[in-house]
């Protein structure tokens, strides 16, 4: 594919509030820093030791089916644990002082069945630059089965998706790991080749290592353990259904709603907004807060902190949003929170109206 010109952002004011901001923000997380790097460590061995367990648990005493079963259920909720609170963090250099460090441990994304190579560039280069903006925000994009932007070409099933997508959502993962993947890598009309070509040697890992992770999933329990092959492909789809329901309910809560701006680019190639304000307008915040959501979940509910600041661990969100609403109210900027209930609610009333298809028979004047 011909690499493009890359959209750039309006220089409409505002530049002064977020130089400030970040300012305000910086001085906050050097107050927080010696309280938290403790924790930022302690979860890096934390989650993927309880999956290790887990699933050493599963080739111990998976005859048992209430086990196995149990045991792969809880891969797939320590699968979105790893990723919301380490290999996400990793990937925009936060979780260690080392750069080498956080790019060896985002490979442990590959050995859960995705390729991090494509998917950094993904996030990092089209998602993180240009969310909700047709063409270029990869992470919003994902099949032509959901036409999550407004602007997208229209097909004729569009017009039920509102019914068949949330149906389809428990396979999620799996076509993000066996098949979209894989188009990434072969299909050069994908978004991804707008600015990246890939090496050859990651070739050779997408293929490795998606071996490797069906091989320690499947095949090797069955040379392990006395079950069918049935209870394993059984237990397997248990990890990806309950990852998939997981990790969907933070993905699509912060951005794909018809409360969120799909801004796009005029002929100049100019976006509508600045970079602050193109963040704000495309990102909300979820209200639902507690222990459980800021230590296991990764504080996915204060996402418009992590898009103004990638580059500061999730832990220091909580504070971070609470500056935020503050210079929210005193400039009169966009910021936007729901309940997660109500974001999902946000969440199907637009695949409802962008699934409103032209009637081509309805008698126009």
């Amino acid at each position: 594919m011909e690499k493009l010109t890359k959209p750039r952002f309006s220089k409409n004011g505002g530049e002064a509030v977020f130089y400030q901001l970040r300012q305000d923000v910086a001085i906050l997380v050097q107050q927080l820093e010696p309280k938290r790097r403790g924790n930022i460590l302690l979860k890096a061995i934390l989650f993927p030791a309880l999956y290790i367990l887990t699933y050493m648990a599963i080739l111990v005493a998976g005859n048992q089916p209430g086990i196995l079963f149990t045991g792969y259920f809880f891969l797939g909720v320590f699968l979105v644990m790893i990723f919301l609170n380490i290999i996400h963090d990793a990937v925009h250099g936060t979780v260690f002082n080392s750069k080498k460090l956080n790019q060896w441990y985002v490979y442990l994304f590959d050995l859960m069945g995705a390729n991090s190579y494509v998917w950094r560039q993904r996030h990092i280069r089209f998602h993180h630059n240009y969310p909700n903006v047709n063409g270029w925000d990869t992470d919003i994009e994902q099949s032509d089965l959901a036409r999550i932007f407004p602007n997208a070409n229209t097909l004729y099933f569009h017009r039920y998706q509102h019914i068949y997508l949330p149906l389809l959502y428990p396979l999620y993962l799996f076509n993000w790991l066996l098949v979209r993947d894989f188009k990434d890598y072969f299909n050069k009309r994908k978004t991804i080749w707008k600015l990246v070509t890939i090496p050859p040697i990651e070739y050779i890992k997408l293929f490795v290592f998606k071996a490797f992770f069906l091989f320690y999933l499947i095949i090797l329990p069955k040379l392990v353990l006395s079950v069918s092959w049935l209870q394993l492909i059984t237990g397997f789809i248990i990890m990806i259904f309950t990852a998939s329901v997981f990790s969907l309910m933070v993905l699509l809560s912060p951005h794909a709603n018809n409360s969120s701006k799909f801004p796009l680019p005029d002929e100049g190639n100019i976006l509508p907004h600045n970079w602050m304000m193109h963040m704000l307008y495309t990102t909300n915040d979820i209200t639902n807060d507690n222990w459980f959501i800021r230590f296991f979940m990764g504080c996915f509910n204060y996402h418009v902190a992590h898009h103004l600041f990638p580059n500061i661990n999730h832990i220091y969100y909580p504070e971070v949003t609470g500056l935020l609403k503050q210079y929210a109210e005193r400039y009169d900027l966009p910021y936007r929170q729901y309940s997660l209930g109500a974001s999902l609610v946000k969440h199907y009333r637009l695949l409802k109206e962008n699934g409103v298809t032209e009637d081509i028979f309805e008698e126009t004047m």
